[in-house]
């Protein structure tokens, strides 16, 4: 049985009562003198008073509040003549009213004021500021144990890292897959504070931090769970943002508070999450700084390896930005392990869609492994979401099990976006169709090119129609045959538009595959080395400006080869413009008929692409596109 709320009643009852207070103090403060019975219930003006004084209708006079206000009886002619009580204001120069009652007989009679107003002053004054201290003191207390509340004002440099004695994370090394190298890295620091005295006996220390470094959804939280779920130590675990504060010096409070913690309770994890948010790079800005987020950063320096030193305290960090960290943080003796966690390969992905399919119902035809040979590139949240998708649509359509239909949409969903509404028969479709096929026709031609997988004409997000490519096998390194291949399969849907619609018909929608075009043409020249200029890295990966970079640097080659740069890259895209232009042009049969058939069936599976494409075929030779380069 649920108690009554005794406390909420009282904090916000509290307050009520001052302000009823207040305005009872205001509305019922008694009078400084008490009329008592005498209380008159009309008024008289001073004038009149004065006529009945002279006419002799005033029988007796009472005078209170220092003489400032008279109950008067009197015979009133207006009700009869009957004697009635009046009361009268009198203003504060009257000295001749006392002697002119006298001279009259008038029975009169004054009566001292009462001291109640000092009493009520008092008591007001006292009571308020109780009830107010007492609602002030309820209302902190109440909301100092939700967070943020205005309770935790005098708790700024306090650490706000949750703490579990023994971590109830529900995830295990088995629930993480897909990234093998980097669980037996952390499985090692897992037998560390399981068995010190196993590696202790040979000399080997513990190590005092693990970096997670790989790009967003690889699961570096994910191992942090698996780790503090099988370690069975004091788990700790905050993230980078939580440090930064806008109080000077709170950020290195709560940095000496987390590890005072931490030492109490060692051996113990700490994992902090998104490091950088507090262990970027040292005097970043142009001018140098001293921030407070540099200050924390120097707190956290010292903690990990100072002059003190932690002994069994491991902190594991996760991080996507491992270029902007500070050197001195990365430094062995405080992270003295950097754990990649990458994209997984065919083999990890096919791990994590078996982990993920466990809770959900495939039909008999469904293949994760072809899932898995489908989705190069996919992270572990990736393929996550992507089953996820694919489950909601089972359930949206009413089925009792998760099919390839479902699956592929759920790809598609995940890659570009919610399905749109089919266009309908017009000259606008029958050009998105020519586009989709001339990226599809110069794609399966081309001996280097990854293969066609679907080609579509239903929009999804601001994709009029999709081609879509599947690489056979996962490609480490990619040769110059490949990316001039890939040149010429961006360029076929403008090639398609300029030799069905002609050169004055073309449309905007290869504004995406021109820039594709420009960034793979220019790397070539300047990163890779594949051009007339000579094996030469004429540019980095960039700079970032926060860091003074970029800003202020000076370009790493002269105008003369920065022309030479532009047309380079001009030759290259010129080049599998042609070539795309060359394979439609000898491809005009088979190119018609595959864009009737897109028409009719909007969309298109590759296998039946080929089939129809084998009937036609006009190779071209691969050694004589190269050479055009």
């Amino acid at each position: 049985m649920k108690s009554f709320p005794w406390k909420t009643v009282l904090l916000w009852a509290l307050p009520l009562l001052v302000v009823g207070f207040f305005f009872w103090q205001g509305a019922f403060t008694p009078a400084t003198g008490n009329m008592g019975s005498n209380t008159a219930n009309s008024r008289m003006t001073y004038g009149r008073f004065l006529e009945y004084l002279d006419t002799g209708k005033v029988v007796s006079v009472d005078l209170f509040d220092g003489g400032r206000t008279a109950i008067v009886q009197a015979i009133d002619p207006q009700v009869d003549n009957q004697l009635q009580k009046l009361r009268v204001d009198l203003p504060y120069s009257a000295p001749e009213l006392i002697t002119r009652l006298r001279d009259s007989n008038i029975v009169f009679d004054s009566h001292p004021a009462r001291n109640d107003g000092a009493l009520w002053g008092f008591l007001g004054n006292l009571i308020f500021p109780l009830l107010l201290i007492g609602s002030l003191f309820f209302l902190f207390r109440r909301s100092g144990n939700m967070p943020g509340g205005p309770g935790q004002a005098m708790n700024f440099g306090k650490s706000r890292a949750k703490f579990q004695m023994d971590a109830q994370t529900g995830i295990m090394f088995d629930d993480v897959a897909g990234i093998d190298e980097a669980k037996e890295e952390l499985q090692e620091v897992v037998t560390f504070l399981k068995q010190p005295e196993k590696f202790t006996a040979v000399g080997a220390r513990i190590p005092k931090g693990v970096l997670l470094v790989g790009p967003p959804g690889t699961g570096k939280t994910l191992l942090a769970k698996a780790i503090a779920g099988e370690a069975g130590v004091p788990f700790f675990s905050i993230s980078g943002s939580e440090f930064v504060e806008m109080f000077v010096g709170v950020g290195a409070s709560r940095v000496r508070d987390l590890f005072k913690k931490a030492k109490e309770n060692a051996p113990c994890l700490i994992f902090i999450d998104e490091i950088d948010a507090v262990g970027r790079q040292r005097g970043a800005g142009i001018g140098g700084g001293n921030d407070e987020r540099e200050q924390t950063l120097n707190q956290l320096l010292t903690e990990m390896d100072g002059f003190e030193g932690n002994t069994g305290i491991i902190i594991i960090a996760a991080t996507n930005r491992p270029d902007v960290l500070d050197s001195a943080l990365m430094r062995p003796g405080r992270f003295d392990r950097q754990v990649m966690v990458d994209t997984p390969d065919i083999k990890g992905r096919l791990g994590i869609l078996e982990v993920h399919a466990r809770n959900k119902k495939l039909a008999t035809t469904v293949s994760l492994d072809a899932i898995a040979r489908r989705t190069p590139g996919f992270s572990g949240a990736d393929l996550a979401n992507l089953l996820n998708e694919a489950a909601i649509l089972t359930a949206r359509r009413r089925k009792e099990a998760i099919t390839i239909n479902e699956i592929d949409d759920a790809v598609d969903r995940v890659i570009a976006g919610m399905e749109g509404t089919p266009l309908v028969d017009s000259k606008s479709k029958r050009l998105i169709a020519y586009h989709e096929v001339g990226h599809a026709i110069v794609g399966t031609l081309l001996k280097d090119h990854d293969p066609v997988q679907k080609v579509t004409l239903i929009p999804r997000g601001q994709a009029q129609g999709l081609t879509w490519f599947t690489p056979n096998e996962e490609q480490g390194l990619t040769t110059k045959s490949q990316l001039m291949a890939r040149i010429a399969g961006a360029m076929g849907g403008r090639a398609a538009e300029e030799e069905v619609f002609g050169h004055d018909e073309v449309t905007t929608g290869a504004g995406g595959d021109l820039q594709q075009v420009s960034g793979m043409a220019r790397q070539m020249v300047t990163r890779f080395g594949m051009s007339d200029l000579g094996p030469l890295s004429l540019e980095g990966q960039g700079g970032e400006v926060f860091l003074g970079a970029g800003l202020m640097s000076r370009a790493e080659y002269s105008e003369v080869i920065a022309s030479q740069i532009d047309e380079a890259v001009r030759s290259i895209a010129e080049s599998g413009h042609q070539m795309a232009r060359k394979i439609v042009r000898e491809n005009r049969v088979v190119i018609d008929r595959l864009v009737d058939l897109l028409i009719e069936k909007e969309t298109i599976n590759g296998e039946e692409f080929r089939q129809i494409v084998a009937e036609y075929t006009v190779v071209p030779e691969k050694e004589q596109f190269v050479a055009q380069i």
